[in-house]
């Protein structure tokens, strides 16, 4: 039995409808009368996803037992004993209850798909492994249920499932996706709509990419060379002119017309020095390209309007977009031009775009050099002249006697045009040929192979040395022309390329694909090693060519230093690419020592930013910690005078100074203490299960009862912290927000549970931030507004903040509906716990 058949249907955010389309799609199914049951639905409550499981075969799931709780997960076994057609299983990404037989369910879905079962999924777009920096940047959750993209990628089918941010928030205010009480913090959360869309982009890239990828895949395996227009991707054909920017322009607005247009912008550096560019004037039409969002090309090739062509159809271009010929109209003597060349090579699949612009027909404004390589034309006319042309005139001066003088010469003009036409072999030819032709016919005795005027000897001597000599300087002219036009084309990349390098615009992978293309290979990797003995490592790859694992292994290597190299795979350069090469491969290690400098740059900069931290805990030390010294000292010396007899009121009023000045450096110190530790990375939490309910009321201590409200439900899932860290972030939290509480309004701590996390808020009705600083009320040493000396060194939000980090939260500021600041505390919840809430699954994990 073959291996199953995935079908996924991806969604942007929660509650965009992907388990109703997969539950519809098994309604289809079954009409059509497809073996199709349900493995495992989660219908989260929605009454409308709810009804469409009725009249579908449902597998009963198993009961686990975790830590006291009882739960439900997927019966792999009982669906690999029942062996339908189709399974439908939902949430790809959802992590298992520890006593399942995987970890996760994706795995449970490779099961079945290797059993020969067909399986229907979802997954939502946050849930994908290698976006998750992306959603976490975003949206400020980090996603802690992920499935492999390899997973995904290797799908058969997947469909996206798409809804527009507003339609699915009004989805969400009328209860379709979440219970009531949970819709007004999911909406201020993460349903906001700057999140959704760029989360709903992000599907769609992330989709469009794939389909590309499929496509392009396809078109390889099946050798497939036309063009197939699948979207619009615009060539952008640059001379180095000054009407390179008119073109790009006109381009982008070509691709705006289309759907998903892409202009790519090709400069084609051509080694037969048939055209010169200046390098200032494509390093500004690269920027213009690169703001108006496409992508700027370098390739090398002999020929242009072919190197154009190729370049289009391998990157399966729709259209390209080339300017009028900058020539006069006498300069078409020497050929059709670039324009014409690739509208007549172009073929029904590739339009071809011919752009007026301002410097059309007013000549090249660049210096025209003489081809480097004669041409095949000329090589054709310089052989006709040189066999052709002798028999020719000796048929005319047969008819017409000029004397054997003016023969020899007329014969000698002939040779050097063959030679100025075709080089060093038509001449030869022609002068042999017109030496005997000369002999034959017109130097005496004629019809015979000798020569009786010694003159006449001296004179065919001088004919031949002289054609010789010519054709020997055309010749030599010709490959020097060549040597100098194919430096030139490779300076024009160098100059590039160090120019990229320099400004530090480039990174590995860029230079390596740069590589790759400039020189047509199918892959680029940069291989290191250790030691002469160490196994070859990958620092960088480019291209889709096969894993290289040593530099032998390669079409092409060249060793970048003793422990170094760059590998290319594809075909085998000829020895003059190699020197470019060579300085790819330099570049490429420097780009590479670029990017370990920075990173070294970066630890110097986070000890710096140690030193800073400690240069701010002694003027810390030295003002902040000085009140309370004071105030502890002078209670303490007026105690201990004999002067004068307090009563026990006066004692009792000293008395508590001294001890709200040592409370006030306990929590000082203590707070200078753990942000030493956060800033030096000597932070260790202890992570274990424990309930909310028993930590929070336990910070509290430091604020009078009556200024705090409690909403800590008991039935929330228990969360994985360290019990003493979250007590310190929770203490500091509800203080600051006391402290800046207005007079007879409490504090509301609250606590709610939305699939894997564990919320807590700590509302405040007082002044609140504006936007521009809730970030820099976590920064060390930062109170806001006009708050006193005295009320503390500014280290309370930046402990929370650093505190709940190491726990793997997340600690944010928003504003309190009606005024006032709330902070939102994110923690973790235990393994397995979120099934003890009935809104704590993987669908709403993202709320």
């Amino acid at each position: 039995m073959g291996r199953g058949k995935l079908r996924i249907y991806l969604g942007a955010a929660p509650g965009v409808g992907k388990t109703y389309a997969m539950l519809s799609e098994a309604h289809r199914r079954v009409e059509r009368g497809t073996d199709c049951v349900v493995a495992l639905v989660e219908h989260h409550g929605r009454s409308r996803t709810e009804v469409l499981l009725h009249g579908l075969e449902q597998v009963p799931r198993r009961q686990l037992e975790h830590r006291g709780a009882r739960f439900t997960e997927l019966d792999l076994d009982a669906v690999l004993a029942r062996a339908p057609h189709v399974a439908l299983v939902d949430e790809l990404a959802h992590t298992n209850v520890p006593g399942a037989r995987n970890a996760k369910r994706w795995q449970d879905v490779e099961e079945l798909l290797a059993a020969g079962i067909d399986v229907i999924s979802t997954v939502n777009i946050q849930h994908l492994e290698s976006l998750g920096d992306v959603v976490e940047s975003i949206t400020g959750v980090r996603q802690q249920e992920t499935v492999p993209d390899e997973t995904v990628r290797r799908a058969d089918q997947i469909e996206l499932v798409d809804m527009s941010p507003q339609a699915l928030r009004r989805r969400m205010a009328h209860g379709n996706i979440y219970q009531p009480d949970k819709v007004d913090a999911a909406l201020s959360n993460y349903f906001r709509p700057g999140n959704l869309t760029a989360l709903r982009e992000l599907a769609l890239l992330w989709v469009a990419d794939r389909a590309d990828e499929y496509l392009q895949q396809y078109r390889s395996e099946h050798r497939v060379s036309k063009i197939w227009g699948s979207r619009e991707r615009i060539v952008v054909g640059l001379t180095g002119g000054p009407e390179g920017r008119t073109l790009i322009r006109r381009a982008a607005r070509l691709a705006e017309k289309g759907a998903g247009g892409e202009v790519l912008a090709a400069y084609i550096a051509r080694s037969d020095g048939l055209t010169s560019a200046s390098p200032k004037e494509l390093a500004v039409q690269r920027t213009l390209v690169e703001d108006l969002g496409g992508t700027f090309h370098h390739v090398l090739g002999d020929d242009i309007p072919a190197a154009l062509l190729d370049f289009a159809r391998g990157v399966n271009a729709t259209q390209i977009v080339l300017g009028s010929s900058r020539r006069k109209a006498w300069q078409y003597v020497f050929g059709p031009g670039v324009g014409a060349t690739v509208a007549r090579e172009s073929g029904p699949d590739l339009d071809v775009h011919i752009v007026t612009h301002e410097e059309a027909a007013k000549g090249r404004g660049l210096p025209v050099a003489r081809g480097a390589r004669l041409g095949r034309l000329r090589l054709v006319w310089g052989w006709l002249v040189g066999l052709g042309g002798p028999v020719a005139l000796t048929l005319l001066l047969n008819t017409v006697h000029l004397g054997l003088a003016n023969d020899v010469l007329l014969y000698l003009a002939l040779t050097v045009a063959a030679a100025l036409l075709g080089g060093l072999y038509p001449a030869l030819a022609s002068a042999a040929v017109g030496s005997l032709l000369l002999n034959w016919f017109f130097t005496p005795p004629v019809n015979r192979i000798t020569i009786a005027d010694p003159r006449n000897i001296l004179a065919l001597a001088v004919f031949v040395g002289v054609a010789l000599s010519v054709a020997s300087v055309v010749d030599v002219a010709a490959r020097r022309t060549h040597q100098a036009a194919r430096l030139r084309a490779e300076s024009e990349i160098l100059s590039f390329l160090a120019g990229d390098v320099l400004r530090g615009e480039t990174s590995l992978e860029t230079l390596l694909e740069r590589v790759r293309e400039t020189f047509a290979m199918e892959s680029a990797v940069l291989l290191e090693r250790e030691s002469d003995v160490a196994p070859w490592l990958c620092a960088g790859r480019a291209g889709l060519g096969p894993p290289v694992g040593r530099p032998e292994d390669a079409d092409v290597d060249v060793p970048v230093g003793d422990h170094m190299a760059l590998a290319l795979t594809g075909r085998v350069l000829p020895a003059e690419d190699r020197r470019v090469l060579a300085a790819f491969a330099a570049q490429a290690a420097v780009v590479l020592d670029r990017r370990r400098l920075r990173e070294e740059a970066d630890r110097a900069r986070a000890l710096a930013e140690g030193n800073r931290i400690r240069t701010a805990l002694l003027a810390a030390v030295s003002h902040d910690l000085r009140t309370p010294l004071a105030g502890i000292k002078a209670a303490v010396t007026s105690l201990r005078s004999d002067d004068v007899a307090w009563s026990e009121e006066d004692r009792a009023a000293l008395l508590e100074g001294i001890e709200d000045g040592a409370d006030r450096l306990d929590h000082l110190v203590g707070n200078l203490l753990d942000m030493s530790r956060l800033q030096t990375g000597t932070v260790t939490p202890l992570i274990r299960e424990i309930d909310v309910d028993e930590v929070v009321p336990m910070a509290l201590g430091g604020v009078p009862e009556v200024s705090v409200e409690l909403d800590v439900p008991e039935t929330l899932p228990m969360v994985a912290v360290d019990a003493g860290l979250l007590e310190r972030a929770m203490a500091n939290l509800v203080e600051n927000a006391v402290k800046y509480s207005p007079a007879g309004r409490t504090v509301l701590v609250a606590a709610s549970a939305l699939a894997d996390r564990v919320e807590v808020r700590v509302v405040d009705r007082g002044p609140g931030v504006p936007d521009d600083a809730k970030e820099r009320i976590f920064e060390p040493f930062q109170r806001h507004g006009d708050a006193p000396r005295g009320t503390g060194v500014g280290l309370g939000l930046a402990v929370a903040r650093g505190f709940a980090e190491a726990m793997d939260g997340t600690l944010t500021a928003e504003d309190t509906p009606g005024g006032g600041l709330t902070m939102v505390l994110t923690l973790r919840a235990a393994p397995g716990g979120t099934d003890t809430h009935p809104t704590a699954t993987a669908e709403s994990q993202a709320a």
